[in-house]
């Protein structure tokens, strides 16, 4: 388990060692700054709306901060039309393959369904659940299953 968490600390040490300083550091009133996100692209919903919503546990009801993240993508679905997304359903490592299955679904489909009542075209967005077969973060504690228990908006 220590493994598990020092492996995870250096990866994450050297994917910051990797970052580069921006081109472009502004004029002199330091106001020009040159942005190399693409617009309707997965990370500027990364960046700036949120690619993810988190669930309780067995649950697959929207809480208040996972309605706020849905609101605001689906505000930028809107403001990119012919951007498509798949919603994807995933579970902690908890339950069967079939009940986390089952439950992945249920949640990707309680965010497009949310997404589509504020307005975007249900053909543009698809979902797909993974169940507990791609966590997020390893471990076998709270911590690392909250963050497991989730729905994430993937640009198609």
């Amino acid at each position: 388990m220590n493994l598990k968490i020092v492996s995870l600390c250096a990866a994450l040490a050297l994917l910051s060692a990797c970052e580069t300083a921006p081109k472009d550091a502004g004029n002199a009133s330091g106001t020009g700054t040159q942005s190399t996100i693409r617009p309707g692209s997965q990370e500027d919903l990364v960046v700036n709306v949120g690619d993810r919503v988190f669930y309780g546990f067995d649950r697959y009801d929207l809480t208040p901060e996972a309605r706020a993240t849905l609101d605001r993508q689906a505000a930028w679905l809107k403001q990119y039309p012919n951007v498509t997304v798949t919603v994807e359903g995933h579970a902690d490592e908890r339950g069967t393959r079939e009940y986390n299955l089952a439950l992945g679904e249920r949640r990707a489909n309680s965010a497009k369904n949310y997404l589509v009542a504020q307005g975007t075209n249900p053909s543009r967005v698809k979902v797909i659940s993974y169940g507990k077969e791609r966590p997020a973060v390893l471990g076998s504690n709270e911590a690392a299953w909250a963050q497991n228990r989730r729905g994430v908006t993937v640009v198609d």
